[in-house]
């Protein structure tokens, strides 16, 4: 019976091995951590040494021969909705093929040969957010202009080419980030409708420019309070910390689409930091089963969640900041009230 007080009153191996089981854990989703941190540095690295040289490159050619084929123009014309589909594509074609076709019997010395039609005149079409142009060669030149609050931000091109009228188009080549899938696309749409490629990759492209700058505004408004930000390089997965309160919040976005500038999944989930460290050290797993204040399962904030699912992410982020105190003291009533003795 002595000897069964004596276990009793002395816990401290399985208490100690909890502990170093909570702190192993620890340590190994740091390095974890550190190792993808790293890894999203090198890949950044790698991205802008490539757009640095072959891609800035092919951007700089194509953008010299697109501002000539502006100014060679005889007339730009801008389209509505209506006005643009297939049969206005269809002439376009048309144009780069004849043109192509009177340049090459011109090459040959067969001026008498050369179709006894007028010049067709050097037109550009601007739909949207798009320029449209026939370029020398039997191609369609596409440029993208993409904007953010008003702004102009990057120019994108993409050139088209037909070896025939009657042949499908093909991306000949492009200026558009390797990372959003232009390829997919193109085998998806361009075979069979050229036109709703065309729109599918500026709606792409505009996309991809409103996520990456809502993510680069709130690093710049509310960056203080931001201890951790990671994105994947089209910007359709979010992951940040705000660590500038007594709880851990951690706010995770994904978009369904890379066409969509709001987010399809979101989760929001908060935990008290002080009630964190206590857990650590606690007795044994069956304490925290029992103790509803000790428990490791989150909070969800929805509030903040169903603001990040109608508002931009700098509206949103604003609006989380501003009513987290609040909606921490719902979801932590104890937490609330120890932290309110405790400042006093």
């Amino acid at each position: 019976m002595q000897q069964l007080d004596q276990v009793k009153e002395k816990p401290a191996p399985l208490n100690m091995g909890e502990v170093n089981f909570s702190q192993a854990e620890d340590v190994q989703l740091e390095t974890t951590r550190a190792r993808f941190s790293n890894l999203l540095k090198r890949h950044a690295e790698l991205t802008e040494r490539l757009s640095r040289d072959s891609d800035k490159s092919v951007f700089e050619r194509l953008q010299r021969e697109f501002e000539a084929a502006q100014t060679s123009q005889t007339q730009e014309i801008c389209l509505d909705g209506g006005q643009w589909n297939d049969g206005l594509l269809a002439t376009i074609r048309e144009r780069v093929h004849m043109e192509a076709e009177r340049k090459a019997v011109l090459l040959q010395g067969d001026a008498a040969s050369v179709p006894n039609l007028p010049f067709h005149e050097k037109i550009t079409y601007r739909v949207g957010n798009k320029m449209i142009c026939c370029l020398d060669g039997s191609r369609i030149g596409i440029q993208y202009e993409t904007s953010f609050a008003g702004e102009p931000c990057e120019l994108f091109h993409c050139v088209l080419e037909s070896k025939s009228f009657l042949e499908k188009m093909t991306v000949l080549e492009h200026t558009i980030p390797f990372f959003l899938p232009i390829r997919d696309a193109e085998n998806d749409y361009l075979s069979s409708n050229a036109m709703k490629f065309i729109d599918y990759v500026g709606d792409l492209l505009q996309a991809y420019i409103d996520r990456r700058e809502q993510v680069r505004l709130i690093k710049e408004l509310y960056g203080n309070q931001i201890g951790e930000l990671y994105c994947s390089l089209p910007y359709h997965m979010i992951e940040f910390v705000l660590a500038d309160f007594d709880c851990k919040v951690i706010v995770s976005i994904r978009y369904g689409e890379l066409v969509s500038t709001l987010p399809s999944t979101i989760s929001v989930l908060a935990w008290p930091m002080h009630q964190h460290k206590k857990l650590r050290t606690s007795v044994a797993p069956a304490s925290r089963k029992e103790s509803p204040g000790n428990q490791l399962v989150p909070a969800r904030l929805v509030h903040a969640e169903d603001a990040l699912r109608s508002m931009s992410l700098p509206e949103a982020f604003a609006e989380i900041v501003l009513s987290l105190p609040k909606s921490l003291d719902e979801a932590f009533p104890d937490h609330s009230a120890s932290s309110r003795v405790c400042s006093q």
